[in-house]
């Protein structure tokens, strides 16, 4: 008589609940890792489009022989800074009579269109104009004041990184106004600008989609361009943002996390 020897594995039942356990635990577990390759891929691929954009404007500089650059601004949207899309925009000085005696007058380049950054990602300065009402005058953003004042949030987020004719990153004062030259425009018949215009065109024309350096009270007045940057995750910027306190140690986290441009190459030289 042959023994029966006892068999081992799995019923069909006991299999389909373990099957049940595993795609009950990937569920749970894919939207985490969904946002975070999102996130990876959003810093990286954000990365490689700002510096592919400072080496077009290095390279526009150098051919126009006249100072040129890229200005990080938020395009106008009626829900305010925190859900504005942010943009790079080509810009490149202009003659003191094409701008309305502006001597450190800049304007977009045409043909060359805004460059939508990341959804995910963003890009800030971590200073403000002191020139703009209320701020403390010690060139770095106030926690309190910036909770309290989107004018500031909406000034720190933008910039300009401005290169020399000879190609060289250069700090320089910036003033960026619609291509007409002309200080806030009432109409669009004073300027048809569709990139950089007045407010009242932006918001009430729907003329431009950003609002030009005529407007101190916005935190869009002359400032000196830049020669560092920090890159920010959105997501974490408006959690940080909402729970009040909180937003002073990320902004301390953030400031160890300058990126440095290179002066004489323009590119990235430190992202940590």
């Amino acid at each position: 008589m042959k023994a029966r020897y006892g068999q081992s594995g799995l019923t069909l039942i006991e299999m389909l609940v373990v099957l049940s356990i595993v795609v009950l635990l990937f569920s749970l577990g894919l939207p985490v890792v969904r946002v975070f390759f999102n996130s990876f891929q959003s810093q990286s691929s954000g990365k490689s489009m700002v510096s592919s954009a400072l080496a077009t404007a290095r390279a526009l500089a150098a051919k126009n022989q006249r100072y040129a650059g890229i200005r990080f601004q938020k395009a106008y949207n009626p829900n305010g800074p925190l859900e504005a899309s942010q943009y790079m925009v080509f810009i490149v000085h202009e003659e003191p009579a094409k701008m309305g005696g502006l001597t450190i007058g800049f304007r977009a380049v045409q043909g060359l269109k805004p460059i939508k950054l990341p959804d995910m990602m963003g890009v800030m300065d971590l200073k403000y104009n002191p020139d703009l009402p209320g701020s403390p005058g010690d060139g770095i953003v106030d926690s309190d004041i910036e909770i309290n004042n989107l004018s500031v949030l909406g000034d720190t987020t933008t910039f300009s990184i401005v290169f020399s004719p000879s190609g060289k990153l250069v700090i320089h004062d910036v003033r960026v106004r619609n291509r007409d030259g002309v200080y806030q425009p009432a109409n669009p018949a004073e300027s048809a600008d569709d990139i950089f215009n007045s407010q009242e065109n932006v918001v009430n024309h729907n003329v431009g989609m950003f609002i030009q350096d005529d407007y101190e009270a916005l935190g869009l007045a002359k400032e000196v361009s830049r020669n560092s940057f920090i890159i920010y995750d959105r997501n974490n910027f408006k959690q940080a943002y909402t729970k009040g306190r909180a937003w002073s140690d990320y902004l301390v986290k953030l400031t160890s996390e300058q990126t440095y441009i290179n002066p004489y190459t323009g590119t990235i030289i430190s992202s940590d």
